[in-house]
C-alpha cells in the first residue's frame, strides 16, 4: 500500500516553501508530501487521488487563497476525501483578527475543516510540529491504523466479535476488525497456528487469544485487579469522565483510589468522534482521545484500576463500606464515589432487539462506522450525541438520516452541531418522528418510522440503525437506602429529603448520597448536566468533600 498523502497549499512561494521544508523534515519516511501555490492545481490533485483510491491524511491551506479560500478548498476536499483531517495554516499574530476568528468557527461548524496551526517558523517550530501530529494520531485512529491497534478476526460482523469490538470501543482501545475469510483475515489466523479459534484478539505484543472473556482481555492488558489489593481510602464506579477524574485528583492528593468500571476508561464520552467545546482544546479532541489521556494521568499517580469487573453490591461493614464484584470478590473502602453514568434507552422493539450487532447498535458509531460505506444508516435521537454520531457517520454512508421525536432538533442539540448537521448534504433530518418497528434477513433491511403528528407510518429501506434516545442511570444494583428521583438518578444534597430517606440534614454535602460516605458524580446524578466538563466537576468536587468527609487535609503529590 502506498504511504498517504500531506497536502499543502499556500499562495506565498517563501511560505510554501518553509511548510512544505518542515512537513518534509518531520514526516517524508511515511507520508508523501505535496505541496502547491495553486487552489485549482490543489483540487485537480484531490480529485486526481480520489479517482486512484490514494489516501490523503491531511490537507493544510491558507485561508487567503487567489480565486478559492481556504475554506471553500477544505470543503471541497471533503467531499473528494471525507476521512482526511484539514487544517487552516495562519500568519503569526493572527489572533486580534475576529474576522479571521469567524471564519475558523464558521468553517469548523459546518465541518470543512478540522483545525487551525500557525504558520512553522525558524529554527525548529514544535508547537507546529505538535498540531500536525495531533490531526495524523486522529486521522490514523479513524483509518485503523494507529500505533498498538489490537485486531479482533470473526466469521461475522455480529455475535461475539461485535461484543469484543463493543468492550474495545468502551476501553477506547485502537483495534480493527477483519473477517475470517477476507486477505488480512487469512494472513492473522495463520499466524496465529492451527489451534487458533474465532472470534480471535491480537495484541499489539503478538499475543493471541481464542474466543476471549471479557476478564481474558482485563488480563492481558494488565487492568484486571491484582490479588490482595483489596483496602482503599476511596473506590470510584464507573470510569468515565467524572469517575476518571476523581481518580486523577484523589490519587494526586495522597488518597489510595481504585476505579472499577464494566467495559473500560471514557463511558459515553468514547462515542464522541469529537468533542469541540471542552476548555482548552481549541482544536476539539475525540471523546476516546481524552479518557485515554486522563486515564494514563490517573495511573501515573499511581491509582488503581479493574476493568471488565462489574460492581453488584453496596453494604456497610463497620467504618468500611463494602463493594462486591461479580467475580466473588470484595474490595473495602472509607469512601465511595459513584460515577456511573446513565446508559442509552432501548427502542423495546424485539424485532429490532434480535437484530442488535446485526445492523442495529446503541451508541456511538465509532468501531462499526468504516462498515457503513455506501450504506443507507438511520441515527434514532435528538440530542448532541445523536447529532456527533450522524456527523461521524456521514463522511462513510450514502445517506444518514437522524430521526428525533422532537418538533425541533432545538429542543436538545447544542446550536453547533444543529447548523454543522444542516450543513452535510448527506445528512437529513426527520423531527416528530420516531422508529417503531423493523426487521431483515439475519441482518437490518427495513425499518418503520412513525409520524407523531399525523401517526401515518412509513417502512424505509435501512442498512443500519444507531441509537441514542436518552438514558437510564446505572443504579439499580444499590441498596434501596440510597434514594433516587422517578427516574433513578441518585439524589444528593439537599435533594435526599426529597426521597423521604432521611430528615434534612445541613451536614449533608452537596454531591453526597443518603448513604453516609458514599458520594455520586456525573450524569448518574439527579439533576447534573450531562456535557463532559460539568462531569469532570464533580469529579473533582466529589474528591473534594471525600476529603472532607474522611477530616483529612489534601496532600499534592506533587
Amino acid at each position: 500500500m502506498t504511504a498517504p498523502i500531506l497536502l499543502a497549499v499556500h499562495d506565498d512561494p517563501a511560505r510554501l516553501g518553509t511548510l512544505e521544508e518542515e512537513l518534509r523534515d518531520r514526516y517524508a519516511s511515511g507520508y508523501r508530501i505535496h505541496a502547491t501555490s495553486s487552489a485549482d492545481e490543489a483540487l485537480a490533485t484531490l480529485e486526481r487521488l480520489a479517482g486512484e483510491g490514494e489516501q490523503v491524511a491531511l490537507v493544510l491551506a491558507a485561508q487567503m487563497l487567489p480565486g478559492t479560500p481556504g475554506t471553500e478548498l477544505h470543503a471541497r476536499a471533503r467531499r473528494l476525501h471525507p476521512h482526511s483531517k484539514r487544517a487552516l495554516v495562519l500568519p503569526w499574530g493572527v489572533w486580534n483578527d475576529r474576522a479571521t476568528a469567524q471564519v475558523i468557527l464558521d468553517a469548523m461548524a459546518v465541518g470543512s475543516t478540522d483545525s487551525h496551526v500557525l504558520e512553522p517558523a525558524p529554527p525548529r517550530d514544535e508547537q507546529f510540529h505538535q498540531a500536525i501530529s495531533g490531526l495524523l494520531l486522529e486521522w490514523s485512529r479513524d483509518q485503523r491504523v494507529a500505533p498498538n491497534t489490537v485486531h479482533v478476526v470473526g466469521d461475522e460482523w455480529s455475535g461475539r466479535s461485535y461484543e469484543l469490538r463493543e468492550v474495545l470501543q468502551r476501553c477506547a482501545i485502537p483495534h480493527s476488525f477483519c473477517l475470517a475469510d477476507s486477505e488480512q483475515g487469512r494472513e492473522l489466523l495463520a499466524g496465529a497456528g492451527s489451534d487458533a479459534k474465532v472470534p480471535l484478539i491480537v495484541l499489539p505484543n503478538g499475543e493471541v487469544i481464542s474466543d476471549p472473556t471479557n476478564r481474558d482481555l482485563a488480563e492481558a492488558d494488565g487492568t484486571a485487579l491484582g490479588h490482595g489489593e483489596d483496602e482503599f481510602d476511596v473506590v470510584i464506579v464507573g470510569a468515565g469522565p467524572a469517575g476518571l477524574c476523581a481518580a486523577v485528583y484523589g490519587a494526586s492528593e495522597g488518597l489510595s483510589a481504585l476505579v472499577i468500571d464494566e467495559g473500560g476508561v471514557g463511558g459515553q464520552a468514547t462515542s464522541s468522534s469529537m468533542i469541540r467545546n471542552y476548555l482548552g482544546f481549541p482544536h476539539g479532541i475525540s471523546g476516546g482521545h481524552l479518557a485515554m489521556r486522563a486515564y494514563e494521568q490517573a495511573w501515573i499517580f499511581r491509582a488503581s484500576f479493574s476493568f471488565m469487573s462489574v460492581a453488584n453490591g453496596l453494604s456497610r461493614a463497620g467504618d468500611r463500606l463494602l463493594i462486591t464484584l461479580s467475580d466473588d470478590r470484595a474490595v473495602s473502602a472509607r469512601t465511595v464515589v459513584l460515577a456511573t453514568g446513565a446508559a442509552y434507552r432501548r427502542l423495546e422493539v424485539p424485532e429490532l432487539e434480535a437484530l442488535r450487532g446485526a445492523g442495529v447498535f446503541y451508541g456511538g458509531p465509532v468501531s462499526e462506522s468504516q462498515a457503513m460505506a455506501g450504506k443507507e444508516v438511520f441515527v434514532s435521537g435528538g440530542a448532541n450525541s445523536a447529532g456527533q454520531a450522524a456527523l461521524y457517520l456521514a463522511r462513510y454512508a450514502r445517506q444518514v438520516t437522524i430521526v428525533a421525536r422532537a418538533e425541533s432538533l432545538a429542543a436538545a442539540m447544542s446550536h453547533y452541531l444543529i447548523r454543522e448537521v444542516a450543513a452535510v448534504p448527506n445528512i437529513r433530518v426527520r423531527t416528530a418522528a420516531e422508529v417503531v418497528g423493523g426487521g431483515g434477513e439475519g441482518r437490518l433491511g427495513q425499518l418503520v418510522l412513525r409520524d407523531r403528528l399525523s401517526d401515518e407510518r412509513e417502512t424505509v429501506a435501512a442498512d443500519a440503525l444507531f441509537v441514542l434516545i436518552g438514558a437510564e442511570p446505572h443504579t439499580a444494583w444499590l441498596p434501596p437506602t440510597i434514594a433516587r428521583d422517578e427516574h433513578g438518578f441518585l439524589l444528593t444534597g439537599q435533594d435526599v429529603p426529597a426521597a423521604g430517606a432521611s430528615p434534612a440534614d445541613p451536614r449533608l454535602l452537596s454531591l453526597e448520597t443518603s448513604m453516609p460516605g458514599v458520594f455520586a458524580a456525573g450524569d448518574v446524578r439527579h439533576g447534573s448536566i450531562r456535557r463532559v466538563a460539568s462531569a469532570v466537576g464533580e469529579g473533582s468536587i466529589a474528591i473534594q468533600q471525600v476529603h472532607s468527609w474522611l477530616g483529612t487535609p489534601r496532600t499534592s503529590l506533587v
